[in-house]
């Protein structure tokens, strides 16, 4: 099948690093939201997602590569994103992020390699800098920019989560099977 016109765009070792992977690991805050947090009467803290990275992550894991949530903070609205999309594994709460992935390697039974992550902030740079393909959106710091295969156009919340899906479907020779369904 033909690459995606968008393909010929992004960067090939960043398209070859990502034609590999069959999990690909999301932050939360300031990658699948805007990393804004909202502060209800109780302190509870409310999280925006964007519909496009959801409808991106359930296309990705139709074709084959699942994904995975390992974030810092603690929200019931994360569990409930996760379940809303089908996302198996989620870890939460979770400040040494190795720790986590190494976890989550044991139970899905891959390597490293086989992952890739999204990441925005230095507390990312633990799991970033072990796995096979390495993303940052375009907000993110500095720091994981500059070890990232890929940094996204569009900023968390706004679009990054789709842009790195589609990547990887278009990747992965899938993008236009993907949206063969909804041209019929």
């Amino acid at each position: 099948m033909n690459a995606p016109a968008f393909a010929s765009t992004l960067p090939a070792a960043a398209l070859a690093k990502a034609a590999t992977i069959r999990l690909m690991i999301f932050d939360v805050d300031g990658v699948l939201t805007d990393g804004g947090l909202f502060y209800g009467e109780d302190g509870e803290a409310f999280k925006r997602f964007n519909a496009l990275d959801g409808h991106g992550i359930k296309m990705m894991q139709q074709y084959g590569t699942a994904a995975a949530i390992i974030t810092a903070r603690q929200s019931p609205y994360v569990l409930r994103r996760a379940r809303d999309l089908g996302i198996a594994h989620v870890f939460q709460g979770i400040h040494d992020k190795r720790q986590a992935f190494e976890q989550l390697l044991q139970q899905v039974q891959l390597t490293p390699q086989d992952c890739g992550y999204l990441g925005d902030d230095i507390i990312d740079l633990p799991v970033l800098t072990r796995v096979g393909f390495k993303a940052c959106v375009a907000n993110g710091h500095r720091e994981v920019k500059s070890r990232s295969d890929y940094v996204t156009q569009a900023s968390g919340g706004h679009g990054a989560v789709r842009e790195i899906c589609d990547l990887v479907l278009a990747a992965q020779g899938n993008y236009e099977a993907a949206l063969a369904p909804y041209l019929a």
